[in-house]
């Protein structure tokens, strides 16, 4: 009789520990912390079961699928900070989509570049699709996290109502239109590149280079997993996102607790918790990238950092008519000039359609700058 894989077992015991530890509100910390080993289980089944998924439907559907998965569900999570906070939260939303788009763009980013670099020499990309993606991010980043800081409307980094109603609006109509350039329009702009069009032999500064979009499902690698374990796994992808959000949701105490107890400030926590919730898609973009499938990995990476923005933002201006308090949204001085910095650099990446570890290793540096200034602004 065949066991069961842990990829099934790690989310099943994730969430049957999630229900009673959601109402019991644990302070041991032997729970909390056996509760963290299970947080991360769900993580590591997450990303098995987002590759299951990805492998049936092919790119860009497979990395489509976990980061509108993923953002779909901190969404959820924000909401429910917001509304069951003891705490200020009015500046929740602004400090997890911004730490969210810092981590992906900058994170995700720079360690899938490295890691496809260093193993193999250059990492190669589509720059039309990966370009048109980084400007929808920039424009959704500036539109909804910039803009509030300089509106003369309403006092403070703060939208008034009919503002907040347009940035949601814009934000959802952007995102659609991405989303639909991306798996209808001009799908071939997101697939993985042929490695051989970028071969580092070139010694000919005019010799140009071809970006040949291929589809990697359809070159010979193992066949996609039949329809029934597909579906098996994109149910089990969606337990394991409701463990890994529920479970830090409950963690999430503890960790308020002990940055306070640091003396860090508040934004530290939204850190921490964009952290969690996008270890699945940090892991399966280094993964991807170590296969040289670097595109994927921009995907997943862009996307989230899209999907982050243009969902949240109107799932919160629809939960602000019952949320009590002020929403700000606008980034200080400090942050606006990170976003601002990464969006330069990011478009320097993208341009070439090309990049040598360097590139990978500046935008760590800028995820490092953002987490260091956020703990000592």
């Amino acid at each position: 009789m065949n066991r069961p894989a842990w990829t099934t077992v790690a989310p099943l015991l994730a969430i049957a520990a999630l229900v009673p530890a959601w109402f019991a509100h644990p302070e041991s910390a032997a729970v909390l912390g056996l509760l963290a080993l299970l947080l991360v289980g769900a993580v590591l089944a997450a990303v098995h079961h987002a590759e299951v998924v990805a492998h049936r439907v092919g790119e860009p559907y497979g990395s489509l699928v976990l980061a509108v998965a993923v953002t779909i569900i901190e969404v959820g999570l924000i909401v429910t900070l917001m509304v069951t906070s003891d705490k200020d939260a009015s500046g929740l939303a602004r400090d997890t989509v911004f730490a969210a788009v810092m981590i992906t763009v900058n994170g995700i980013v720079g360690i899938s570049l490295l890691v496809g670099a260093l193993k193999h020499h250059l990492a190669v990309f589509n720059p039309e699709g990966t370009g048109a993606a980084l400007a929808t991010v920039i424009s959704l980043a500036v539109l909804c996290l910039v803009i509030p800081s300089v509106t003369t409307s309403q006092p403070g980094p703060e939208f008034t109502g009919a503002q907040l109603a347009f940035a949601a609006i814009a934000s959802l109509v952007l995102y659609g239109m991405f989303v639909f350039t991306q798996t209808i329009r001009h799908r071939d702009f997101f697939l993985p590149v042929e490695p051989a069009r970028y071969a580092p032999l070139v010694t000919s500064p005019t010799e140009s280079f071809e970006h040949e979009p291929v589809d990697l499902d359809q070159d010979g690698h193992a066949d996609p997993p039949t329809d029934r374990a597909a579906l098996a796994s994109l149910l089990l992808l969606v337990v394991s996102l409701v463990a890994v959000v529920g479970l830090a949701k409950i963690e999430s105490p503890a960790i308020e607790s002990g940055v306070a107890a640091l003396g860090f400030p508040q934004a530290v926590v939204g850190v921490v918790i964009a952290l969690l919730v996008l270890a699945p898609e940090t892991i399966a973009a280094v993964r991807a990238a170590a296969r040289n499938r670097v595109q994927v990995s921009l995907n997943l990476a862009l996307g989230s950092a899209m999907a982050s923005i243009g969902l949240t933002i109107p799932a919160i201006a629809v939960a602000s008519i019952w949320l009590e308090g002020p929403l700000e949204l606008g980034l200080n001085q400090l942050q606006t000039v990170l976003l601002l910095l990464t969006a330069a650099v990011a478009i320097l990446t993208v341009v070439p359609g090309r990049a040598k570890p360097l590139q990978g290793g500046v935008h760590l540096v800028l995820l490092a700058a953002f987490l260091f200034l956020t703990i000592a602004p």
